[in-house]
């Protein structure tokens, strides 16, 4: 095995930790979004093993950053509690599905992703694909017209929330 194959077990195997983590901690909120945070973060930097500097950098400053401070803010203003989850009426079949589905994704995702690693050369990523200039180079030159509406949609949707808000105020 290789360095970058190591690296990214060793990062997919925080992943799997910090999501189990956002499973089990499920009844306390902020600890879970913390957990989540932490995959967050992990993606980002698979992200960058790849080549891809904007996609990660974007992933943490987004999601890690913004998304996460979004959704932090509504746990506080909603002042969610731990709830008793052990209380259980009647069968629950939810369970050993969700743990039988979860085996048998593992086993696909091991199969067809893991295992071929082992036998093939991983060549390494040659072309700016993932770069701060090849991405902004076609975004402002291919697709510049649905860049452009895409951000007169947006201006659209802030006034309009504005104004909403405003009236029910």
């Amino acid at each position: 095995m290789t360095g970058n194959q190591i690296a990214f077990l060793v990062m997919a195997a925080v992943a799997l930790l910090g999501a189990a983590g956002v499973v089990a901690f499920g009844a306390n909120a902020v600890r879970a979004a913390l957990f989540l945070v932490l995959c967050f973060f992990v993606l980002g930097f698979v992200y960058f093993s790849l080549g891809a500097q904007l996609l990660g950098i974007t992933q943490i400053m987004v999601y890690a950053g913004a998304i996460m401070v979004l959704f932090l803010f509504v746990i506080m203003m909603l002042q969610l509690r731990g709830h008793d989850l052990s209380k259980k009426v009647g069968i629950d079949i939810k369970s050993p599905l969700a743990w039988m589905f979860g085996i048998a994704l593992f086993a696909v995702v091991f199969q067809s992703i893991v295992l071929p690693m082992n036998m093939t050369a991983n060549p390494a990523v040659t072309s700016d694909l993932g770069k701060p200039e090849a991405v902004g180079s076609v975004l402002f030159t291919t697709f510049s017209w649905p860049f452009e509406v895409t951000s007169l949609l947006l201006l659209i949707g802030v006034v309009g929330s504005i104004l909403l808000a405003k009236r029910r105020i």
